[in-house]
């Protein structure tokens, strides 16, 4: 079936040819069949809030296509984005299993296929499925060390630079090597990027122009290249 955004929806996990190393992706055939029959498959459109801070956790969400942006806000309207979810990842594993408000809000950065399972259908899938609650249990292992990381960044990098430099070598790790250097897409806008790394718009505007100055990086539309990264590390490594 086609959606409306231009790509295939692929309705079964058995059967799926984009499998990344992921949670669902990952689990036997038998579990997988299993997982197919609680499943609802959607397609959403970029800027579809999945769940909000602070809402009663429903269901979980497994993202196949597209990208997620999971994001805090603060009282006085501040803007955290605690990371970029991808294909393979699941959304709202913690509220879930925890039976406690999701602690974060889930937004759809462009159109995005995923499969949603009730609360009820996925608590009884663990528990009948032991290879899969290994896998959630590897699922927040791997939540918490990204927050982990994101603290790190935010705390023990005390400047502009560095913020910017970790944050850009760390998405360049996504990224495939080129004669000038490592080439890798970046859609996010320097608002974002800010709302990543505790920056202000200005300030990221400002600093990828003196990185792009010194040479350091060039971008070009949704192109970024690290043209040398070993500067880049240096900045990051700066307090």
């Amino acid at each position: 079936m086609r959606s409306p955004y231009g790509f295939e929806i692929i309705e079964s996990c058995q059967s799926c040819s984009q499998k990344k190393t992921g949670f669902f992706c990952d689990l036997p055939p038998s579990a997988a069949q299993a997982f197919d029959a609680i499943k609802l498959t959607n397609a959403y459109p970029d800027g579809s809030v999945l769940f909000a801070e602070g809402d009663e956790p429903r269901g979980v969400f497994i993202l196949c296509r597209g990208r997620v942006k999971l994001s805090v806000t603060s009282g006085d309207g501040k803007t955290l984005i605690l990371r970029i979810a991808g294909p393979g990842e699941v959304l709202g594993l913690h509220g879930v299993i925890s039976a406690k408000p999701f602690q974060a809000t889930a937004e759809t950065l462009e159109p995005c296929q995923i499969n949603y399972v009730r609360r009820e259908d996925f608590l009884r899938f663990l528990r009948e499925r032991a290879e899969a609650s290994l896998d959630a249990a590897r699922e927040l292992s791997y939540s918490y060390q990204v927050a982990c990381e994101q603290v790190r960044s935010l705390g023990l990098a005390n400047s502009a630079p560095a913020k910017l430099a970790g944050f850009l070598l760390d998405w360049a790790a996504k990224g495939s090597p080129a004669k000038e250097g490592t080439r890798v897409t970046l859609t996010l806008t320097h608002e974002e990027i800010g709302q990543m790394v505790g920056l202000s718009r200005e300030t990221v505007t400002r600093t990828f122009g003196e990185f792009k100055h010194r040479q350091l990086v060039s971008v070009k539309g949704a192109t970024l290249v690290i043209q040398n990264k070993p500067a880049l590390e240096q900045f990051a490594g700066a307090s």
